[in-house]
């Protein structure tokens, strides 16, 4: 079987993020079952209906295409002021519309995060499962929190702790399963 087309959001828009290096090393344990490509989210305008009749930006239809050609979406996403970053709830809001027309619903999607404290992403988690699930989105169950430590991901991509880098794949096993289940 070919592999599943998933698209990749962090969200964050900064280069050195440590989710993002998170979600380079899930790409790379992914790659089996996975075609991974990582949508854009910080080029987006600040959501604005006016932008909807007046002139739809080139940047969120290009996310809209890349979430609807993938077959499951990962987020992979720090946690702001006990909530989602602005920046990706902005992408979620350009995603979903015009209203009906939006890409979220039946999509899989699992959710992650990563940060230096033991469960720094669990109001960001459950924001995210209100939030895409009330979208139509199909969201894997589990709330996974990674403890950031410098080195957990190396310049390449790759999951330098053993221990988490088996947690990690398991996790990608498991969503790629919950994929073909969802596709067969």
């Amino acid at each position: 079987m070919a592999p599943f087309k998933l698209a990749i959001i962090v969200g964050s828009n900064r280069k050195a993020s440590i989710n993002r290096k998170l979600a380079q090393g899930l790409a790379g344990l992914g790659s089996a079952s996975f075609t991974v490509q990582f949508a854009q989210i910080d080029d987006l305008p600040m959501y604005n209906q006016d932008l909807e009749a007046a002139s739809w930006p080139a940047s969120a239809t290009r996310l809209k295409e890349e979430i609807a050609g993938a077959d499951a979406v990962l987020v992979v996403t720090p946690e702001h002021n006990r909530s989602i970053p602005a920046v990706l709830k902005n992408a979620i809001d350009w995603a979903a519309r015009p209203s009906g027309k939006g890409v979220w619903g039946g999509k899989p999607l699992a959710i992650i995060g990563t940060s230096p404290g033991g469960v720094g992403t669990a109001c960001a988690q459950q924001h995210l499962r209100d939030i895409l699930g009330n979208q139509g989105a199909l969201v894997m169950g589990g709330q996974m929190f990674i403890t950031w430590k410098d080195g957990l991901v190396d310049d390449a991509g790759a999951v330098t702790n053993e221990a988490t880098r088996e947690f990690l794949q398991a996790f990608m096993d498991r969503f790629a399963g919950l994929v073909g289940k969802l596709a067969g």
